[in-house]
């Protein structure tokens, strides 16, 4: 009995020692996390500090490099700050958004409005008041209509409100300080369009012999209208369109008039050797015939 108690007493003790080895091995087993991060490449990366707006010259502040994934590298990315210094920017960046050369003028162009001009269109500023500028809800990237209203002596003797330009491109806002008529200065608020050489000329010559009125479309209708403008007259008279010219028909030829019916008594000459005599025909009837009467020669 003793022997058997020891035994078991033994038995529980390698059984416990067993479990407190397979116990420590699992708490010092590494977790498989830390191998993952381990494995996974990475590269280094240049992004943005701040946001950074169209048209600045990127610096130093602007710019640090970041660990990124070797396997989702974006296309265009820089490896080093100095690849990205100096500078400018073609489209707004978002901080810590990549630096990519999409984005990026080349080195030798600078910065500024010109580097974003478009190939072929050219960049003009207009002053506008609130009411021009659509309340101050035109902003940079914004596409806009322009309609002209020029007065008697500019449009054949009658105010006239016309659309001129459409889908046109905003390029930059702002504000600058300008003389009024009595020499005080005032805020002007200035609006620059990218354009068409043509388009250009046309506003030109409205802003100089007209007023414009800027009107703010939607970012995804790029379709264009044709009007007729509208004339001063045409306003107050609330003149209704057009109307269609009236169709005229010619007459209808006059019927033609119907034959006379056949005489119903014909009279007949006749002649009986020497002597000539007349004889009345009723042509009323099939076999009917007539007296008659006569006279010789």
């Amino acid at each position: 009995m003793r022997r058997q108690a020891v035994f078991f007493l033994v038995l529980a003790l390698l059984l416990g020692g067993l479990a407190a080895l397979l116990a420590l091995q699992v708490l010092r087993a590494p977790t498989g996390a830390p191998d993952a991060a381990r494995e996974i490449a990475t590269e280094q990366v240049v992004v943005a500090t701040r946001d950074v707006s169209a048209g600045a010259l990127l610096d130093m502040e602007d710019v640090r490099t970041v660990p990124w994934p070797a396997e989702a590298l974006p296309a265009g990315y820089s490896r080093s700050v100095s690849d990205v210094v100096g500078r400018g920017v073609l489209l707004p960046i978002r901080m810590n958004e990549p630096i990519l050369s999409s984005k990026l003028a080349l080195p030798e162009a600078g910065a500024g409005l010109s580097i974003n001009i478009p190939e072929g269109m050219r960049a003009l500023t207009f002053p506008v008041n609130e009411i021009v500028g659509v309340a101050g809800f035109v902003r940079p990237g914004h596409k806009v209509d322009v309609f002209v209203t020029a007065g008697p002596e500019a449009a054949g003797g009658q105010t006239t409100t016309k659309l001129v330009l459409q889908n046109i491109e905003v390029a930059a806002t702002g504000r600058t300080i300008q003389p009024n008529p009595q020499g005080e200065p005032e805020t002007v608020q200035n609006v620059t369009f990218y354009m068409l050489p043509d388009e250009g000329e046309r506003l030109i010559m409205a802003s100089q012999q007209a007023t414009i009125q800027l009107a703010l479309r939607n970012p995804l209708d790029g379709d264009t209208v044709e009007t007729q403008g509208v004339r001063l007259n045409q306003l107050i008279a609330g003149a209704p369109a057009p109307r269609p010219a009236p169709v005229v028909r010619a007459p209808a030829p006059a019927p033609a008039p119907a034959a006379p019916p056949p005489p119903s008594r014909v009279q007949l000459e006749v002649y009986r050797g020497n002597q000539r005599g007349t004889q009345t025909v009723d042509t009323t009837v099939g076999g009917g015939g007539g007296g008659g009467g006569g006279g010789g020669r």
